[in-house]
This record gives structure tokens, sequence and C-alpha cells, in this order.
């Protein structure tokens, strides 16, 4: 009986895990300041951080709606271990200790997304049956030549 939710447990999966991106981004737009400071703390340039906020914001949307699902997962997955080893090295701090974990469990949901074969309920899904659905006409015609030429 599981299996048979599985694609609706991949569904919510990724919109919980999509969330945290899409929100921080969205709240960091209002306000770059903090972003820029934190992104000087740890040596890079003020410039990076519009940039860094529209990936967070654009890339959850992206997992939100299942759009490039794997590549988006895997890169994610690298984002949030190098924000644990960046910003939240400071493991005898106990919220930075904590706020590392955190971004090292989220990494560990992205990669389960990347392995994970299910593309239920996303454009992914839809983008791979209009393929087949292509594919399929195009075997059809191939097989059946017209008749009568000359």
């Amino acid at each position: 009986r599981v299996v048979m939710f599985s694609g609706l447990f991949a569904f919510v999966g990724r919109i919980m895990l999509s969330l945290i991106f899409i929100v921080s981004g969205a709240l960091k737009l209002s306000d770059t300041s903090t972003t820029s400071a934190a992104l000087t703390s740890v040596g890079f340039p003020t410039s990076l951080a519009l940039p860094s906020i529209l990936f967070e914001l654009i890339g959850g949307i992206m997992i939100a709606l299942g759009i490039f699902t794997r590549i988006t997962a895997l890169v994610f997955a690298a984002f949030c271990l190098l924000t644990a080893l960046l910003f939240h090295s400071e493991t005898a701090d106990a919220t930075q200790a904590a706020m590392a974990m955190k971004n090292i469990a989220i990494a560990g949901g992205f990669l389960c997304l990347f392995a994970y074969d299910q593309k239920s309920w996303s454009f992914d899904s839809y983008r791979m049956r209009k393929r087949r659905e292509a594919d399929a006409r195009v075997a059809e015609t191939s097989d059946h030549p017209a008749t009568g030429a000359g």
C-alpha cells in the first residue's frame, strides 16, 4: 500500500525540501545587506549576494515544480555542504553546530532526491511523457510507410 503512495510522498518531500530555499530567498530579497555581510565574513565579494539569493529562490522553485530535479538536487546538495563548511564551521558553538548538521541533513535529502527515480507530479515527468508520445508517433509512422507512392 505504501508503494501506491510513493509518488505522493516524493512530491510532498520535494515541496518540503524546497520551502526553506523559497522562503529564505524571498526574505533575503527584501534585505540583501545581511547576505552581503555573511559573504564578506568568509572572504567572498558582496556582488555575490544577489546571485546567491536568486539561486536559492529560483532553485527552490525548480525543485518544487520538479524542473531538472536531479541536477538541481545535486547542485543544492553541494550548496548545503559548502554552506555548512563555510558559514557554520564553528562547531564549538552549539548553534553553529546545529546549523551545520541541518545543512548536512538537507544535503542528504537532496542526494536522496537525486538518486530517487520517482518523478510523479513534476515538470520532468510531463516532459518525459511528451517525449515518449513523440517517439511513439515517429515509430508509428516509420512502421506504416505510406502506400501508393510511386
